[in-house]
């Protein structure tokens, strides 16, 4: 392919442009003629235009800036354009055009397309790897589940989002730090304490009998309010180190984490370090003292809090009036830890919206104990998950659904597709749940639907499944080792659907740099279903293994190769798997 590009580009440029996105490219070669017409190139941005027709890339800077001697935008775009042109344009563009009021759209060269295929052959799975993110560290916190209670969907979205978000940075070559920070303290285990005790009858405790017990205790106290006074005197019992109490709550955290361990496996889920809130008992004194040393520690009503006087937020409270401990003492000591391990350069917590209050209130204290900048705190707030004739879920209410039953029946769905085998149905039934929600921005709430989760016409993880095994199939049967041959073409006469494919799969590295930037694995999905439904246009209207000539079928290979690479590559940053066969 080096061959094809030599004769638009100069030496250097072949290596610039293979190395690096071709929007870089782009900016460096426009900022250079707006810099002659002492244009600051600090605004120019470049986006796909929605219609294809418009080019390639498109940008308005000539209306994002002024210049008192031209009337209009649209004759500072022609000027920047002229100028750039009396400099020589670069070979990679095909055509470029101004268009009222202002917008400069540019074309790239076919060759540079296909040499994006080159790219992806050899480079397989990295094919999107930047460096981007090279000497930075960043701390994800995700999952998170409550011990005692079963695994459900309400913690389903965290787990998914935020290990696609560990994916992400780490194929943009950070340091990543993936935390399950466990709920494994807290006034709820006064309660289940207290249950345990007085209503809990067998000898071995299960994940069951834990859940139901919580449950019970709610239902109870709504008769009984004074129950959560002795709720509290256990929760208290226990930070102050009762045997009794620790040696309850202990069997507990042991009999969640079997569990908790058994659905990470299955969901593919790994962290870095797993944790509890319990880990910072001893360290939560020191967020106290150094509150107290910088004077921000102030007594209202019975209670030690931090103020924000100029934030529209109430304050955080770190020491109750009866003397315990709160959340926002503890993800305090969490952050200081946090620091003085790993030293991030961005703590990410990926914790469902309604958490969106405390996240201020802790970022906010943060910051003011010294322990990090504004900028360097992220809550990826994430909606909820809504099934028919259920509303909201809720643990005390007894309101969930068990994740494992869900996937067991999603597993069973994946099997009437055809995937009769079981490992392939496990591939497609977990993807397919996974995929329905990553499809969806973060902080969209969802409502589960069985039929859109299947489509295997439309946006759906089963449909980019089938359609990377779609390719695997072409590829076998054309009985060739592509990734041996020589990538070398005459000029070739492209279809519309070739076209449209090439022009779409040189984008890939572009949105992977975006989803993890904006915090949104959704742009990777819409990238996929893009490519996968213009593969299947191009698929279903021409032949590959019989087409025309020889160098065609050759290309149409490649163009398949290709495909299904990046849809793997894609798939497997979400934490999907990708089956050869279905």
């Amino acid at each position: 392919m080096a061959i094809i590009l030599k004769r638009l580009l100069s030496g250097a440029q072949v290596g610039d442009i293979l190395k690096v996105m071709i929007a870089r490219q782009i900016k460096k070669d426009l900022g250079k003629a707006l810099q002659k017409l002492k244009i600051s190139s600090s605004k120019l941005a470049l986006e796909h235009p929605v219609n294809p027709d418009h080019g390639d890339y498109s940008t308005n800077i000539a209306m994002r800036v002024k210049k008192k001697d031209l009337p209009s935008s649209f004759d500072l775009a022609t000027k920047i354009v002229n100028t750039w042109r009396s400099g020589g344009l670069p070979g990679y563009l095909a055509k470029i055009e101004v268009v009222k009021p202002g917008f400069i759209n540019l074309w790239l060269q076919n060759e540079y397309f296909i040499s994006q295929i080159e790219e992806v052959i050899k480079k397989k799975d990295n094919f999107g790897r930047v460096s981007s993110g090279k000497g930075k560290t960043v701390v994800i916190d995700y999952s998170s589940p409550n011990i005692a209670r079963p695994f459900g969907i309400g913690h389903f979205r965290s787990t998914i989002i935020g290990q696609a978000l560990v994916n992400l940075y780490r194929f943009l070559g950070w340091e990543v730090i993936g935390i399950n920070h466990l709920g494994d303290w807290g006034t709820q285990f006064g309660k289940l304490i207290y249950q345990i005790k007085n209503r809990h009858t067998k000898k071995k405790l299960t994940i069951k009998d834990l859940e139901k017990l919580y449950v019970e205790f709610h239902q109870r106290v709504v008769k009984k309010p004074k129950l959560e006074d002795e709720a509290r005197k256990w929760f208290k019992k226990l930070e102050e180190g009762d045997p009794e109490a620790k040696k309850i709550w202990k069997e507990c955290v042991e009999v969640s984490l079997k569990e908790f361990d058994r659905i990470y496996q299955r969901l593919n889920i790994k962290f870095n370090q797993t944790i509890g809130e319990s880990f910072y008992q001893d360290k939560m004194k020191k967020v106290i003292e150094s509150a107290k040393k910088k004077k921000i520690l102030v007594k209202s009503e019975g209670a030690w809090v931090i103020k924000f006087p100029n934030l529209k937020i109430p304050p955080a409270i770190l020491i109750k009036s009866d003397g315990a401990t709160t959340y926002e003492t503890r993800d305090l000591a969490s952050i200081e830890y946090r620091r003085n391990k790993w030293h991030p350069d961005l703590f990410v917590y990926e914790v469902g919206t309604e958490q969106t209050l405390h996240f201020n209130q802790i970022f906010a204290a943060a910051v003011r104990l010294g322990y990090g900048k504004s900028e360097q705190l992220v809550h990826v707030n994430h909606g909820l998950f809504y099934l028919p004739g259920i509303g909201k879920l809720s643990t005390r209410t007894g309101k969930t659904i068990h994740l494992e039953k869900l996937l067991n029946e999603s597993v069973k769905r994946a099997k009437k597709l055809g995937s009769q085998n079981q490992k392939v149905a496990e591939m497609v039934g977990v993807g397919a749940v996974k995929y329905f929600d990553l499809k969806n921005h973060p902080a969209t709430n969802i409502a589960f639907d069985w039929q859109k989760m299947f489509a295997l016409e439309g946006d759906s993880g089963p449909y980019l499944q089938y359609t990377h095994a779609r390719c695997q199939s072409v590829l076998a049967k054309s009985e060739k080792d592509l990734r041996n041959e020589e990538f070398v073409f005459p000029y070739l006469h492209l279809k519309t659907e070739e076209q449209n494919l090439l022009r779409t799969l040189y984008k890939f590295p572009e949105v992977v740099q975006q989803a993890g930037e904006k915090f949104s694995p959704n742009l990777v999905c819409s990238f996929l279903f893009d490519l996968a439904q213009k593969y299947n246009v191009f698929y279903n209207k021409h032949s590959i293994l019989k087409a025309d000539n020889k160098e065609l079928i050759r290309f149409r290979l490649f163009l398949t190769l290709a495909v299904s690479q990046i849809i793997k590559t894609g798939l497997n940053l979400l934490g999907i798997a990708t089956p050869e066969r279905m």
